[in-house]
């Protein structure tokens, strides 16, 4: 009775209800004017020409710092385009709306023995999310997801629609992909399928001096491997254990054929929590990861696609959240990055849980790109505190790291919190004046809007 009270007074002063829009870590609430969900093409047309203000694109909102709305914004919650709408087995491809998930998209085509060529480590993800921030995964001789992907089609700013490739209005192409919604809204995606194989899974541990070379030796030249990570085991950082995936016709451990719903594994999320302590990380790396990796794994490549993200669960709670971070160094660099990376974390007495190591072949052509020659990529998962104070501490630690990154050659990853310079920003990604000089012909009012681009784009 209260509320309905509030929101009648509220109408009667010609004020509207405001709605929250938040990442999945809970840090990053965002007033937005209000959120619409569309259905089609057409209502994301009419939804832009309709408002004269500021537009925000979201989707699952798994990034991690705002980039998918700003203060005051329409937001366009994108999740109501999820429809496949066209496959082709034959030329392995599928033609998708920009809202479904990849757990869709690996239902839909599973049963004709294909999977994506490229996508991230959890299916939740919508594909329109994932194009906008150019994600990457744990495939073997690939690079960012923009090498899979062989048409766009974009809603602009003036509610025109316009379709995109890599050949046919490729500027646009390459600045949408990796774009973080700055220059439009995607729609649309054609995407490139491969086989769905059996795989089985292999692990060893290693000291870090051998890693890179047993990498080059025993994955990067192996036909056959499929996927590939290593486990960089804090506070030391100074073992590797590698897990790979690899082609095969023996007989499956693991019978279904994609990874169950909202179920991770009991033993992952153990090893998470214990990692908040230096004890906890030490019998993670003797006990349990051992334990978990202790026989070969035969599965379907499509299985290990499907993963939930809810193993990792709960992302965040009453005054803290497991937040990522990402660095991308060229391979000669990788030891001297980690080297500086357990500096800072004891430096700043940083919750480090976890480091993953990916492999990523070259992007040349995005005009945001973060992999302009191959690079290893360092995925950090860390808890961190909500108060003021930790957020403070959180944000020094992150400059710190960029730093880092940029003096080994490398750069950051733009999907999390925003604590970068602008300084920072233009080292690491310097095609980005010609993004904005883009932007500014596609936008120029600057309605595509975002925390991301509130921080860096100059107006």
């Amino acid at each position: 009775m209260h509320r309905l009270l509030l929101c009648l007074c509220l109408l009667s002063l010609g004020v509207a209800a405001r709605e929250v829009v938040n990442d999945v870590t809970g840090l990053n609430p965002v007033v937005v004017e209000r959120v619409v969900v569309p259905r089609s093409e057409q209502d994301v047309v009419d939804a832009l020409r309709g408002h004269a203000g500021p537009i925000s694109i979201g989707g699952g909102l798994y990034s991690m710092g705002g980039q998918a709305a700003t203060d005051g914004a329409l937001q366009l919650d994108m999740r109501g385009l999820d429809q496949v709408l066209e496959f082709s087995a034959e030329r392995r491809e599928i033609r998708v709306q920009s809202g479904i998930t990849w757990r869709a998209i690996l239902e839909h085509i599973d049963p004709y023995h294909l999977s994506p060529q490229i996508m991230q480590s959890y299916a939740n993800f919508t594909v329109g999310g994932s194009l906008s921030v150019n994600v990457h995964g744990r495939y073997v001789g690939e690079g960012p997801i923009v090498g899979s992907v062989r048409a766009i089609r974009v809603v602009l700013a003036d509610g025109s629609v316009v379709d995109a490739s890599p050949s046919h209005n490729a500027a646009l192409f390459h600045g949408v992909i990796g774009g973080y919604g700055g220059l439009g809204v995607i729609v649309e995606a054609t995407l490139g399928l491969v086989e769905n194989t059996r795989i089985v899974r292999e692990s060893q541990v290693m000291s870090l001096q051998d890693y890179r070379p047993w990498f080059y030796r025993e994955v990067d030249s192996q036909a056959d491997l499929v996927m590939h990570n290593g486990i960089l085991y804090p506070d030391d950082f100074s073992t590797v254990r590698a897990v790979s995936y690899r082609r095969t016709e023996a007989a499956l451990t693991e019978g279904e054929r994609l990874s169950p719903r909202q179920q991770g594994s009991q033993l992952q999320r153990a090893g998470i929590r214990l990692s908040g302590s230096s004890p906890g990380i030490r019998l993670r790396e003797a006990a349990l990861d051992p334990l978990l990796f202790r026989s070969p794994k035969v599965q379907w490549r499509n299985h290990e696609a499907s993963l939930d993200v809810s193993e990792l669960e709960p992302i965040s709670g009453p005054g803290f959240s497991y937040v990522l971070q990402e660095y991308f160094v060229p391979p000669a660099q990788l030891e001297r990055f980690i080297g500086e990376l357990a500096r800072l974390t004891h430096q700043h007495q940083a919750t480090l849980i976890n480091v993953s190591i990916r492999h990523a072949k070259a992007d040349t052509d995005t005009l945001l790109s973060w992999a302009p020659e191959e690079v290893f990529a360092l995925v950090l998962y860390y808890r961190q505190g909500s108060s003021d104070s930790e957020r403070r501490k959180a944000a020094a630690w992150t400059q710190d790291l960029i730093a880092a990154a940029l003096r080994c050659g490398g750069r950051h990853y733009l999907p999390y919190q925003i604590h970068a310079s602008r300084e920072q920003f233009l080292q690491a990604y310097p095609r980005a004046p010609e993004y904005f000089v883009l932007k500014r012909q596609l936008d120029p009012t600057n309605r595509f809007r975002n925390r991301l681009w509130d921080t860096y784009y100059p107006l």
